[in-house]
């Protein structure tokens, strides 16, 4: 496919990569979306898998409980995701893998990185121990419970970039989702739209974004190295 140029005229060096955590370094977002209709079914609203993908996939918990509570035509019992999550659980223990070339693409960065999830802290860190990629990220996870606002608010990666002590535009972020991508561009950051995923290349592309489907050309991408 065909990789968009980063627009920024001239570019200052990338000092920070930011990774999502789920469909970047975790193959999450399928095992979600099958669960996400059982459990839409059981409360008894419907959303096709486009939907499914278009509408909850990167979401905050606000614009998922809001999307649902639209569609369901009354508010949602708080607390009301509890009854579900052994469903996620239980696939996950069973299913959940790392990304195909996450691991070899961590080991050969040769920058400084972290992680900015819109899941829950507990949630971040219990897929990467499933899947063995925590070590390369603790000390550095940043999750949407931390800020105001999680994605596609920029609040969470300008949190993320604050802490490690780097500017906005010395930043990449690493993304799967549109809602990704969207917070990234607010936050002033470089955009790399990973579309080896359910979200289809169109949906990640636009300014400031590279969008690529093998993880193992993100150190090429990021160092500037057209990959054909």
């Amino acid at each position: 496919m065909t990789h968009a140029p980063v627009e920024h005229a001239e570019q200052a060096p990338v000092e920070l990569v930011i990774f999502d955590c789920d469909g970047v370094l975790v193959d999450s977002e399928r095992i979600c979306v099958r669960v996400d209709a059982q459990v839409f079914a059981a409360l008894g609203c419907h959303f096709t898998e486009e939907e499914i993908i278009e509408t909850f996939v990167g979401s905050s918990g606000e614009i998922y409980d809001a999307a649902v509570e639209q569609r369901l035509g009354r508010p949602l019992e708080p607390g009301w995701h509890r009854a579900y999550e052994h469903l996620y659980q239980e696939a996950f223990d069973t299913e959940l893998t790392a990304i195909d070339g996450v691991a070899e693409t961590l080991e050969a960065l040769g920058l400084p990185f972290c992680l900015a999830s819109n899941g829950g802290h507990a949630t971040i860190r219990r897929n990467l121990t499933t899947t063995g990629l925590h070590h390369h990220f603790e000390g550095r996870i940043f999750s949407a419970s931390d800020v105001a606002r999680g994605k596609p608010a920029p609040d969470l990666f300008l949190h993320a970039a604050r802490t490690m002590g780097v500017a906005a535009e010395r930043c990449a972020v690493v993304e799967d989702s549109a809602y990704g991508v969207t917070a990234a561009r607010a936050a002033g950051m470089r955009a790399f739209g990973y579309a080896g995923g359910l979200t289809a290349p169109h949906k990640l592309a636009g300014p400031g974004t590279v969008v690529f489907e093998d993880m193992r050309e993100l150190p090429g991408l990021l160092a500037g190295r057209p990959v054909s």
